[in-house]
C-alpha cells in the first residue's frame, strides 16, 4: 500500500486509527466536520458504508484491489463479516505487529518485505501470508544479528500478545494457536460486506 498522512487520514475519517494519532493534538482537530466537506448535513447510508470500509482498510493498511478480494472470499462463508475480521488478523503482517515484533503496521510489512521473518523455519517475505493453526513465527537466523532484532525483543519484554498467539519473549518465537477474536469497537465489518454488496 502507498504511504500516506497518517495524521490527515485520521482526521477525515473521524478516528484515531494509528497509534501516532492518540494524541491531545488529534482530539483538539475532531470538532472539525469529518469524512464530508461542507456543514451538517446528515451522511447518507452509502457515505457511512464509504467511510467504514475506509476504516477498515487503513487499519490493516491494505490496498483497495487486495482489500476487495478479502471481502469477496467473505462474502461466500457462512459468517462474512466474521471470515472478513479473521483474514485481515491472520496476515503475517499483522501478526508481526500484533506480537509486537514491530511498532506499527507498516514497520511490520516492510520487516516482512525485508525477509526477517521465518514461518515454520521458511524465509516468508510476503506480508499478506496468511497464518494458520499451529505455524512458528521466528526471526531469520541471520536478521539476529541486526539492530531491527534488538529493538524488537527489547519491545516483546512488556509486550501483551493476543490469546489467539503464544509469545516466547526470551526465544523471539511465536505460535498460533487459535482463531483472533474481539475486532476493535471502532471498526464495523458489517458495513463493509454493505458497501460491497451494491
Amino acid at each position: 500500500m502507498h504511504t500516506f498522512k497518517k495524521f490527515k487520514v485520521a482526521r477525515r475519517l473521524g478516528v484515531a486509527l494509528f497509534d501516532k494519532c492518540q494524541t491531545g493534538k488529534f482530539n483538539l482537530t475532531k470538532t472539525v466536520q469529518i469524512g464530508r466537506k461542507g456543514g451538517n448535513r446528515k451522511m447518507s447510508d452509502y457515505g457511512t458504508q464509504l467511510l467504514e470500509k475506509q476504516k477498515v482498510r487503513y487499519y490493516y493498511n491494505v490496498g483497495e484491489k487486495q482489500f476487495r478480494n478479502y471481502v469477496t472470499k467473505a462474502s461466500n462463508a457462512l459468517v462474512p463479516t466474521r471470515t472478513l475480521f479473521e483474514h485481515l488478523e491472520k496476515r503475517l503482517d499483522n501478526v508481526i505487529y500484533r506480537l509486537g515484533f514491530a511498532p506499527t503496521r507498516q514497520a511490520a510489512r516492510q520487516m516482512v518485505s525485508h525477509g526477517h521473518i521465518s514461518v515454520n523455519g521458511r524465509r516468508v517475505d510476503i506480508p499478506s501470508y496468511s497464518v494458520v493453526d499451529n505455524d512458528v513465527l521466528t526471526f531469520r537466523e541471520g536478521s539476529k544479528t541486526s539492530r531491527i532484532f534488538e529493538t524488537a525483543k527489547a519491545r516483546t519484554a512488556t509486550h501483551s500478545a493476543p490469546a489467539w498467539l503464544r509469545l516466547d519473549a526470551h526465544a523471539m518465537q511465536a505460535t498460533v494457536i487459535g482463531t483472533p477474536s474481539d475486532p476493535d469497537p471502532i471498526l464495523q465489518f458489517s458495513s463493509v460486506i454493505e458497501f460491497y454488496s451494491r
